[in-house]
């Protein structure tokens, strides 16, 4: 088949092996394909700081239509296997989510990341998928920085942040929640996963 003939669903942008739980990769989100899977996810109880659990079926797919269309921000479904199982988004933050909050650097790109819901949680599965996340933003030479802006109380992802090399700059105020602006720099996040033992 060729590319041409593929939906933009069908095609896989970046893959990344973790040496225990196989394949990753992301393709980009389709809002209309990806509607009813999206809204399952995001109004899920676990996705609480996504602050979509009130959202219907037809404000999810607006919502990612909004993305798909908007110059300065993209959204990706993340593949395990093969199958779905996580969401991630990519922004300019002098453009988007931070603009006017923060003091933008050449190389900047901001990241979110949702994992699905499951009942049978597996060990390490978000740090892989955070670190397939991240390693999909730096595979851009142009990107030297992640910027994220996580709620404040979301102790599970400034975990998980530290160990893939984020720094805490300060606590900001957005219009939705209180955050801590947090950076990793190239170097950083290649020092974090030479530290793991499993950089490549």
């Amino acid at each position: 088949m060729s590319t041409a003939d593929m939906s933009a669903a069908d095609m896989t942008l970046f893959e990344h092996h973790d040496d225990r739980l196989g394949g990753f990769a992301l393709r980009t989100l389709d809002p209309g394909t990806d509607a009813e899977l999206l809204h399952r996810w995001v109004t899920h109880p676990k996705a609480s700081y996504w602050m979509m659990e009130d959202a219907s079926l037809a404000d999810t797919e607006a919502e990612y239509r909004r993305i798909a269309e908007h110059p300065h921000h993209e959204a990706f479904i993340g593949l395990h296997e093969g199958e779905p199982a996580f969401l991630a988004e990519r922004y300019d933050p002098a453009e988007v989510e931070l603009k006017g909050l923060y003091e933008p650097r050449e190389g900047d790109v901001g990241m979110h990341f949702l994992c699905a819901p499951t009942d049978t949680p597996v060990h390490g599965f978000t740090l892989a998928v955070i670190t397939t996340v991240m390693e999909f933003c730096f595979d851009d030479p142009a990107v030297r920085r992640v910027v994220v802006e996580p709620d404040v109380r979301n102790d599970a992802v400034h975990a998980l942040n530290a160990a893939v090399g984020f720094d805490v700059v300060e606590k900001i105020v957005k219009p939705e929640k209180d955050a801590y602006l947090s950076t990793c720099t190239r170097e950083r996040f290649v020092a974090a996963r030479a530290a793991q033992g499993v950089f490549r």
